[in-house]
């Protein structure tokens, strides 16, 4: 071939798309696509956890359950997707049609995360969750089988719009294709987060997840466009059928036909995929036989699936009990996920050049089976830590009444000294305007309480499962106030505060945020809810005023009380008694790092070294057949997180993260066993061998063809010369 020739094969392509140095101008239109798309999924995942816990009001477990379920049904898809591109629409119309499914569930989701749509009331609460909950389910389905459905098809398809010669520039379009989905994820994970955050709404400002989805949403619609936009510059391959509806129709002959022979009467054959050779090319069985092969070390693959994508969901939410201030920065919960995509890029590159030729130097043969042990090892560890810190958050943790419980506290509004007898002779003394700095739990409802000397006893009645307030006026003999105080930690990281008026006359506490309206002497505000930071409080009573500023961390309640010798003025804080009912979160976020460190270093040896693994030892038409295996471990994997999570019902989180790694390690071992028996092999020999003895049976019978004509036109031409001598002697006679 010639330079000229060469350098016409350069400027073309497959299909109408123009080229620009040397790639076909549609391979931008699809990398941009990836971008959005990854941009859109990874974005929504980020906070949906969080959704269905403040947003739909669900407990931890059902939050966990429901988001797993969705993660399963986004890796079981993709099969369906494969079939439907290859057998039926082929990838560029599958691409287009479930794209469309894809932007309604994203636009769908977003839409059932406005709470002014039935918030009748105005109060911030939506009052038909039914009509939030269904909707977000409907779009959560129709995402999964978007998502799932295109995700074997984008990449192939930009595969499909290089020519032959071009094996370099599908090589570059791969590696940047790879990097557009890291960059969407870890881009995402740090935006999406960020405008949860924010407050919006018609009526009441609450937290924004219809923003969160929204621009999820409209990248995805971006995405689709991006994508049509292309459509006169694709090469468009057509269907040409699915290799695994192939491989299925052969295994399920194989089996049906040993179950016809399953008599001792028929000789045993050397494998079971053998008896398909009756109807399969003898090839084609010994390419399963290898798939087979692989996909068996894959069985005890989903267990480090059911771990890894806990980072989404148990992760996230230890993250709401923890310190996320930074100095300057603030994360939010779901923004340590950002550490994934982040470690990912900088420990491909140092495996890659740096760990794996370190350790080959020493000598030791770190294969692929070993690189994905040590991975499952590593996310082990991961859960490990991540129990260690659950242990750290619990000694932060407030310990709740029970449903047979009560806890009581007392207040002292007076300006001396209170004794305070409880039932078993329990004394507790209360300086003027103080409170007792731990809760008193008891069993019985009603308990006789005794103040001051001589001592005023009265009988309280309490409420099981709750904590409660009693408010002491200055004089015993007025009436004592039960107030309730919170029985869980405040949600999201906010901080609880509530005031209480000791002063003769009402009280008007504001902030920029929060209005705490006017509150009656002797009395308490509602519990209003504000974000960490510093935030200045604006007290009058009459023509007095004053403000007071204070700092707040994460996850905390107070109870500010106004005594009677409170004075107005700048120094005005120094009166102020503060009550600490639940102290702010105190383990900082910084502890997840190592977890999320282990975690992203085994996926690195675990996944990219599997697929590795996978398509060295898979021929090279089973490819596809290899992948749907593969994203069928992650799916059953997130189907154990409910298995084991439904079984267990461990009460603490901690014992559930130690029960995990547990299970790992038990799985590791195993396959450390089956990766030691396994042989590695060469599929491309193999087959050239196939081939081979292919080609030379053809040849072989050939020959006898040849044989078997010339032995026919032997007989012809005896034939025809006994028929001529036949003629010679009738015409003599």
């Amino acid at each position: 071939m010639t330079d000229k020739e060469d350098l016409k094969k350069e400027k073309k392509g497959k299909g109408k798309s123009k080229m620009v140095l040397g790639y076909p101008i549609s391979i931008f239109f699809i990398v941009v696509n990836e971008f959005c798309e990854r941009f859109s999924y990874y974005g929504m995942r980020a906070v949906l956890v969080l959704y269905f816990k403040y947003f739909l009001q669900w407990d931890d477990d059902l939050a966990t359950s429901i988001y797993h379920t969705f993660v399963a049904l986004c890796y079981l898809t993709p099969i369906l997707g494969a079939i439907v591109a290859d057998s039926w629409l082929g990838k560029f119309k599958t691409i287009i049609y479930l794209s469309i499914v894809y932007a309604i569930g994203q636009v769908s989701l977003a839409v059932s995360a406005i709470h002014d749509i039935t918030d009748s009331d105005r109060d911030g609460t939506p009052n038909n969750m039914t009509f939030h909950v269904v909707l977000s389910m409907v779009g959560l389905f129709l995402i999964a089988l978007g998502t799932g459905g295109i995700k074997p098809c984008v990449s192939a398809f930009g595969g499909d719009q290089f020519a032959d010669h071009q094996e370099r520039q599908r090589r570059t379009f791969f590696s940047v294709f790879y990097l557009c989905i890291n960059g969407g994820s870890l881009l995402s994970t740090i935006i999406t987060p960020i405008l949860r955050g924010q407050t919006c709404g018609i009526h009441t400002q609450q937290k924004c997840y219809a923003l969160a989805f929204g621009v999820p949403a409209a990248l995805m619609v971006v995405s689709l466009v991006v994508f049509i936009m292309g459509s006169g510059m694709y090469y468009k391959a057509k269907p040409e059928g699915n290799i695994m509806m192939s491989v299925c129709k052969c295994i399920g002959f194989a089996i049906k036909n040993r179950y016809r022979h399953r008599s001792k009467a028929y000789p045993k054959r050397g494998h079971w995929m053998d008896w398909a050779e009756e109807k399969y090319d003898r090839l084609l069985i010994a390419q399963i036989k290898m798939v087979l092969k692989v996909l068996f070390l894959y069985i005890p693959l989903p267990m480090f699936w059911t771990l890894f994508d806990q980072k989404g969901s148990r992760w996230t939410l230890q993250a709401t009990t923890m310190d996320g201030n930074f100095g300057q920065l603030v994360i939010q919960p779901d923004q340590m996920q950002t550490f994934n995509p982040i470690l990912i890029l900088t420990l491909v590159p140092i495996m890659e050049s740096v760990i794996y030729p370190l350790i080959k130097k020493c000598g030791f043969n770190f294969t692929p089976l070993k690189r994905m042990t040590v991975g499952m090892f590593l996310a082990a560890l991961a859960f490990v830590c991540a129990g260690v810190v659950q242990l750290q958050i619990d000694k932060t943790l407030p310990v709740f009444p029970s449903t047979s419980q009560s806890q009581l506290k007392f207040l002292n509004m007076g300006n001396k000294d209170l004794a305070v007898q409880l039932p078993d002779n329990v004394m507790e003394n209360l300086p003027p305007a103080q409170a007792n700095l731990e809760y008193f739990t008891f069993k019985e409802q009603e308990v006789s309480v005794s103040i001051g000397t001589p001592p005023l006893t009265r009988t309280i009645s309490l409420t099981k499962g709750l904590r409660q307030t009693l408010l002491i006026p200055s004089d015993i003999n007025e009436e004592w106030v039960l107030i309730e105080d919170l029985t869980s930690k405040p949600e999201e990281g906010n901080n609880a505060i509530r005031f209480v008026n000791g002063l003769a006359g009402d009280l008007n506490v504001s902030t920029s945020a929060v209005d705490f309206g006017i509150i009656e002497p002797f009395m308490s505000s509602n519990y209003s809810l504000l974000r960490n930071g510093q935030h200045t409080f604006s007290l009058m009573s009459g023509s007095q005023s004053c403000e007071y500023t204070r700092k707040f961390g994460f996850g905390s309640s107070y109870t500010f009380f106004i005594p009677s010798t409170f004075t107005f003025g700048p120094n005005c804080q120094e009166s102020f008694t503060e009550v600490e009912e639940i102290k702010p979160n105190t383990v900082h976020m910084a502890l997840q790092i190592p977890q999320y460190f282990l975690i992203t270093a085994g996926e690195v040896m675990f996944s990219v070294t599997g697929l590795e693994f996978s398509y060295s030892q898979a021929p090279s038409n089973m490819k596809a057949v290899l992948q749907a295996g593969w994203l069928l471990t992650v799916a059953i994997g997130n189907f154990i997180v409910l298995i084991v999570a439904e079984i267990a019902k461990l009460p603490k989180k901690w014992a559930e993260f130690f029960l995990f790694a547990s299970l790992l390690v038990a799985v590791c071992v195993i396959f450390s066993i089956m990766a030691y028996f396994y042989t590695y092999i060469d599929p491309t020999e193999i087959e050239a061998q196939f081939k081979e003895k292919k080609e030379d049976s053809e040849e072989e019978e050939e020959k006898d063809e040849m044989k078997k004509t010339e032995v026919q036109m032997m007989k012809k031409d005896s034939i025809k010369s006994n028929d001529s001598d036949n003629g010679f002697k009738q015409s003599k006679m």
